[in-house]
Order: structure tokens, then C-alpha cells, then sequence
């Protein structure tokens, strides 16, 4: 038997018009069909039938956890800040964190993952080689305090995650968790309808030696992905490499300073001196953890932040301001060059190879300098991956020009090893009687970023149009006229109901038909099941919410169709 829900006894507001803070799909139709409200910034409530949709996306996600062996756990939300400062991320998460203190002052924040409290949850549990593998998880509120919440539900201050975390003694074994939550997240977003996409990521902070992402197409995305035409080579830009082949650089005649008044910028250069951008070198001084290095990129390309801050992390990454070249006078703004420079570490991307030459800043006020070659003239520190990617960037697999796409991440899968192991010396007993190092893996998946991912993608000019495994209902019932046609469609919900289809029917009196009918499309359940004019005869109208097919069926008809369906 399945539940049967009357919308004459069921909250649910829908509005005609977008919420006027609304830029997304998701944040609009979501509102609007009645499945949330906003309480504050980044702060959501969820309503009855946007609840259903999340505990139905819950279901499928412990489902597949369990088929595993994950073993499911509830750990707090408010969470010691000893714990973070073991690892070092209390400071690393900086402004991310909600912090507070208790009435004695004791300090505590609310928790943003939990890859701490589960190494400590395991350090008290499990002491031997015996007792591993493990894969421990939980569905949970997270919290982090977002700058700018956006897009509804898909960037909040608070969200529903799976997070969930593997524990063995070797590094086979690690890799063995790992594949088993691949196949596990594939599995998933096939049952919830999600178009995704499996790409290469960056560890960053979390540390480890492999990660991807999941990633569902939208353009309200806020992840930027690359994929090859010609092969199966996909990344989120983050992750993209470049492979630079070393040049000739004996051919380059000897630095030459230039005379550039008045040109600070890569634009005013190349148009003083008649070059393309692409013969400058762009030097963007930034602090790293309050000491200043210089970045180089080639000077038609921008330097991405974000991949430079995964790259240094936990380190902090900021731009140096006008009181930075202050007592610096080796450091001259809009002039700096790599040549030179002292005290000062210098990364480049790898486009910035041995034997390359360039026109960049001769460290003078108004002058540049020419033929100034790489590996000559100035030494690289470090070489990163930290140019934007652009459409066209050659795939670091066969070559081909790559696409850029827009996604929302849905799920994260890394393979940790042992830096939180490290942090809380998580030892177990061998086979040998000595102390064995525990590896993990964490792996995530947003819940209600799912909601709103699946909204993105399904959604029409209509409305919401939810797969099945995860709407409200299975069919959305209305009775489109007076009492005969109310007595009808209660009728044949409840019979829908025994025979365990799950069934919303509006029999809202003093609604009309046509406000009935926008209302079925907005809130985008599968099936749509008319009581209208030919009631009298028994005879029902059936419409495919997606595909628009309607056909006319006896109740008994209409009812064999959607109990087979189910």
C-alpha cells in the first residue's frame, strides 16, 4: 500500500511568478512549486513534498551505500575544535567555518565534513588488522558559511551530504574502496536521472593521490569542466595539465631594455610595441601565506586563482596590494620581470619552457626588455598548471582542441591515504604484531544538490519534470470539475494507493480545472491522471508529463497501466 496525498490537506503554496531573487532554474521552479522556502541567506526550509524528493534521493544513495557494506553511522554536527586543530584545518577552512563557544567557553564549530571525527570514531573501535575493511558513512547537514549563497538549494550555508569514509592497511585495499564507491556513485545517478559526467580533479587541501568528480551538466554550474571530442579524456579545469617541449633558446641575440613609458598593462604593451599579447610574459605578483611570489604565464592568458590556490594549498593565496611594494624597490608595479628578481620564489606555467623567449618587465619604471630567455636569463622555481583554460587548449591525451562546459558537482571521490591517519596516529596491529598505518578514502555526495541538479536538467517551460525514482509521486491525479468528478478521482486514488502507486491528487474544491492543470505541470510528478468530462463514463485521460502523449483509458484501463508501470 502506498500513500495517497489529498492536496486539500497538504501545505502547499505555488506562486504564478519567479521569486524576484531567483537567476537559476532550480532556485525559481523549486520555490514556486511549492518544494522550499527560503528562511535566510543560504538557509532553506524544506516543504512536504520537497522532503519526499530529498528522502527519496537519501534512499536510492543508502541503498547502493549498503550494497557496498558501508556500515551507516550518525555523527554530531557540533564538533570539538581540538579535533580540526589536529589536522590542521580548523585555520586551513579560515572563514568557511561556523565557529562558536559554549557557555564556558569552550570552543566548538559546526561540523563542514567529518573525515576528523570518523578517524577518531575508528582509533576507539578498531584496533586490529582483523577488523578491516571498513566503509562507514552517514547522511547528514553540513554547514559552511558561504560568501554569496546562491542558486537555492544548490549553494547554501546548510546541506544534506553523504559523506562517507574507507579505512584499510594497505594501499590495494584502498584502491579496492575506492573502485567500489566509482561503481556505487555510477550506479546512483543512473537510478536518479542525473546526465553526469566522471572527470579528473585535483586533490587540493584534502590531500591524497587520486581524485575525481561527478559532475552534472547545467549552465547554471558553477564548476567549469574540459572534455575531448576525439577521446574519452575529461577534467575539471582545475586538474587540466600542459606538456611543454623545451626550445632551441641559442638563437635569441642578448636582452635588449626597451623604452615603454606609460604601458603597465599587457594591452598597452603589445599595442606600444606592435606584438601579439602572446610575445609578452605576464608576471602576477601574489602572497602566498604572507610571503610575495611572482607567477608567469604567457601574456594572452589569465592566471586562474583557483588553480593556483589548489595547487599551494593549505597555503592561503591572496593578491598583493598597493602597501606591498612599499620597501620593495626591486618590485616595480606594472614592470616586473622574472630576470633579476631577488628574494622573491618564482612560479611559471609550463607554456614558460627552457629556451623560450619573451618581452616582460625589465624592473625599471617605463621600460621592458627583450629576448629575454628562460633558462638564460631567469630560472623557474616551480612549474603549475595555473593558466584559465580556454576552448581549443590542446587535450593533454591526444591533442585535440578541448570543450568547455558548465556542471554542477554532485559527488567527490578521493583517495586520502594517510594524512588524517598521520594526524591521529591511527595504527592498528598487523598480521606481524607490529603497528600498521590505516589508509582512507573519503567520498561525498550532495544530497540536496542532487535536488537541485535534477531540476536544472529535467525542468521545462512547464515546470518541474521528475524522473520517477525520485518524484513525490507517481502520479499526479486531477479532478477537473465538481463532485462527480472529485468522487472519481478519490476513488480511483485509492485504489492506486493498494495497489501501491504512489498518488497525489488534487480534489481542491474552488480551484478551477485550468489553475488544476498548471499547477500538475509546475510540480512536474511523471504521470498526470485527468478525472475531466468524460468522468460520467468512466473513461480517464493519461498524459506523460515529459514526453506531452495523452491518450484516454477506462479507470480499470488507467489503473492496470500505472500499477504495471510501478
Amino acid at each position: 500500500m502506498a500513500q495517497v496525498q489529498r492536496m486539500s490537506r497538504l501545505m502547499i503554496k505555488t506562486l504564478r511568478d519567479d521569486p524576484a531573487d531567483a537567476e537559476t532554474l532550480n532556485h525559481k521552479l523549486l520555490v514556486r512549486a511549492g518544494y522550499v522556502r527560503r528562511t535566510a541567506a543560504g538557509i532553506w526550509t524544506w516543504l512536504p513534498l520537497g522532503k519526499k524528493v530529498l528522502e527519496n534521493i537519501t534512499r536510492v544513495v543508502r541503498e547502493e551505500m549498503d550494497a557496498i557494506g558501508g556500515q551507516e553511522v550518525l555523527l554530531p554536527a557540533l564538533l570539538p575544535k581540538e579535533s580540526y586543530d589536529a589536522s590542521g584545518r580548523y585555520d586551513e577552512y579560515g572563514d568557511l567555518l561556523f565557529r562558536l563557544k559554549d557557555r564556558k567557553g569552550a570552543e566548538y564549530l559546526l561540523g563542514p565534513t567529518h573525515e576528523e571525527i570518523f578517524t577518531q570514531v575508528v582509533k576507539d573501535q578498531i584496533t586490529s588488522y582483523k577488523d578491516l575493511p571498513v566503509i562507514l558513512y552517514q547522511i547528514q547537514t553540513k554547514y559552511r558559511d558561504e560568501a554569496r549563497p546562491r542558486a537555492g538549494v544548490l549553494r547554501g550555508r546548510e546541506f544534506q551530504m553523504k559523506d562517507s569514509y574507507s579505512f584499510d592497511t594497505t594501499d590495494e585495499g584502498l584502491i579496492e574502496a575506492y573502485q567500489l564507491h566509482r561503481a556505487a556513485y555510477i550506479r546512483i545517478f543512473e537510478r536518479l536521472g542525473l546526465d553526469h559526467r566522471i572527470v579528473s580533479a585535483v586533490s587540493g587541501a584534502m590531500g591524497g593521490s587520486a581524485s575525481e568528480e561527478f559532475l552534472a551538466p547545467a549552465p547554471a554550474g558553477e564548476d567549469t569542466f574540459v572534455d575531448c571530442p576525439a577521446c574519452d579524456y575529461a577534467a575539471n579545469t582545475e586538474a587540466v595539465t600542459f606538456k611543454a617541449t623545451p626550445a632551441d633558446g641559442s638563437a635569441h641575440g642578448p636582452v635588449e631594455e626597451l623604452d615603454t613609458p606609460d604601458t603597465p598593462t599587457i594591452e598597452t604593451l603589445a599595442a606600444h610595441l606592435g606584438v601579439p599579447a602572446s610575445a609578452t610574459l605576464k608576471n602576477l605578483l601574489v602572497k602566498v601565506d604572507g610571503e610575495i611570489v611572482a607567477v608567469g604565464v604567457p601574456g594572452d592568458r589569465e592566471v586562474d586563482l583557483g588553480k593556483l590556490g589548489e595547487h599551494l594549498a593549505p597555503a592561503v593565496v591572496e593578491l598583493v596590494t598597493a602597501e606591498d611594494f612599499e620597501g620593495r624597490p626591486d618590485l616595480v608595479r606594472g614592470y616586473v620581470g622574472p630576470q633579476g628578481l631577488e628574494k622573491v620564489r618564482y612560479i611559471a606555467d609550463p607554456r614558460i619552457a627552457p629556451g623560450t623567449a619573451w618581452i616582460t618587465g625589465a624592473n625599471k619604471p617605463g621600460t621592458h626588455a627583450k629576448n629575454v630567455v628562460c633558462g638564460r636569463d631567469f630560472e623557474v622555481d616551480d612549474y603549475l598548471d595555473v593558466v584559465v583554460v580556454e576552448a581549443g587548449d590542446p587535450c593533454p591525451r591526444c591533442g585535440t582542441g578541448l570543450k568547455l562546459d558548465r556542471a554542477i558537482e554532485i559527488g567527490h571521490i578521493f583517495q586520502l591515504g594517510r594524512k588524517f591517519a598521520d594526524a591521529f596516529q591511527l595504527d592498528v596491529l598487523g598480521q606481524n604484531g607490529k603497528p600498521v598505518r590505516v589508509t582512507m578514502g573519503s567520498y561525498g555526495i550532495g544530497v540536496s544538490r542532487a535536488v537541485a541538479a535534477l531540476a536544472e536538467q529535467t525542468a521545462d517551460e512547464q515546470g518541474l519534470c521528475w524522473p520517477r525514482e525520485i518524484a513525490p509521486a507517481d502520479v499526479h491525479l486531477v479532478a477537473a470539475g465538481k463532485a462527480l468528478q472529485t468522487e472519481l478521482a478519490l476513488d480511483v486514488a485509492k485504489k492506486l494507493g493498494d495497489a501501491g502507486v504512489r498518488v497525489l491528487v488534487d480534489d481542491r474544491a474552488g480551484v478551477s480545472p485550468g489553475v488544476k492543470f498548471t499547477d500538475a505541470e509546475l510540480i512536474g510528478v511523471p504521470k498526470i491522471l485527468v478525472a475531466g468530462r468524460r468522468s460520467a463514463e468512466g473513461v480517464l485521460e493519461l498524459k506523460d508529463r515529459r514526453t506531452g502523449e495523452r491518450e484516454e483509458l477506462t479507470v480499470d484501463e488507467a489503473i492496470a497501466r500505472l500499477v504495471a508501470q510501478g
